[in-house]
C-alpha cells in the first residue's frame, strides 16, 4: 500500500469511526451530526444568511444548506429573520431552544473529545495537524473549516 493510500484510509477510517462515536452520543438528543454541525456553527459565528452558513459547514460543501436548515426550523431549533446588514436576505440564529440544545451538543462533543485525547496523548499532534492542514486546505470542506478557524482567531482577537 502506498503511504498517500494509507493516510486516505486512516483518515475515512478516523472519521466514520468519529462520526459514529459522535452520532450515539447525539441521538439521545434527537439530532443528527449534520444537525449539530449547523447549530454549533449558528452559536459560534451567527447570525448567518443561507450563502455564509453554507459556506462555514464541513457537512454541506458544495450545496446549499436549506434542508437541513428546514428541518431545524421545523424542529425550532433556528429562526429565520431579517438580515440587520441587507434586508434583501434572510438572518439564521438559535432559537431559545437551540441555545439550550447546543449546550447539549457541547457536552456530548467533550465526551468525544475527551476520548480522542486520550487516544492520542502522547503523539506529536502539531506534526500531524499541519499535514491534515495542507491536504484538506485544497478541498472545500477544508476551506470552510479554515474560515472557522480564521474567523474564531478573529473574534478572540476582538
Amino acid at each position: 500500500m502506498k503511504v498517500v493510500e494509507e493516510l486516505r484510509y486512516l483518515v475515512l477510517a478516523i472519521q466514520r469511526e468519529g462520526n459514529r462515536l459522535l452520532a450515539a452520543e447525539l441521538r439521545p438528543l434527537g439530532i443528527t451530526p449534520s444537525q449539530a454541525e449547523v447549530l454549533r456553527v449558528l452559536r459560534d459565528h451567527g447570525p448567518l444568511t443561507l450563502n455564509s452558513l453554507g459556506g462555514l459547514l464541513v457537512c454541506e460543501t458544495g450545496n446549499s444548506p436549506s434542508r437541513l436548515v428546514d428541518r431545524l426550523v421545523a424542529q425550532g431549533l433556528v429562526k429565520r429573520g431579517v438580515d440587520a446588514v441587507d434586508r434583501r436576505y434572510l438572518a439564521l440564529s438559535l432559537t431559545t431552544k437551540g441555545r439550550a440544545l447546543h449546550r447539549r451538543i457541547v457536552t456530548a462533543e467533550n465526551r468525544l473529545h475527551r476520548t480522542m485525547h486520550d487516544l492520542v496523548a502522547g503523539q506529536a499532534l502539531d506534526e500531524t495537524i499541519t499535514t491534515l492542514r495542507a491536504v484538506a486546505d485544497a478541498f472545500p470542506a477544508g476551506a470552510a473549516l479554515a474560515r472557522r478557524r480564521d474567523d474564531h482567531h478573529f473574534a478572540q482577537e476582538r
